[in-house]
């Protein structure tokens, strides 16, 4: 029997799931690829807008010695961000 010119059912719906798994996995991953700056300040924003005004964030070697609450990741899990309150 020879192919159809289009997709069946079955095709389709096995495409469109692989992209929607796809495309979510990205976006879910994203920070974590992300700079470590632009992790760093949209994590800055976050706390400044809870109201907390003085504080450090400080970009770490993941596994390092940390002082203070790991808060994010970047560069491909290889990097934390460590909050400390205060200033």
């Amino acid at each position: 029997m020879p192919r159809s010119r289009f997709f069946d059912k079955g095709e389709t719906m096995n495409k469109l799931t692989t992209a929607l798994v796809a495309g979510l996995a990205f976006a879910f991953t994203s920070t974590a690829w992300a700079g470590c700056e632009e992790v760093k300040a949209k994590i800055e924003e976050k706390i400044k807008k809870n109201g907390v005004d003085k504080f450090t964030l400080t970009i770490v070697d993941k596994g390092g010695q940390v002082d203070g609450k790991v808060v994010g990741n970047c560069d491909n899990e290889t990097k934390v961000i460590v909050y400390k309150k205060g200033g």
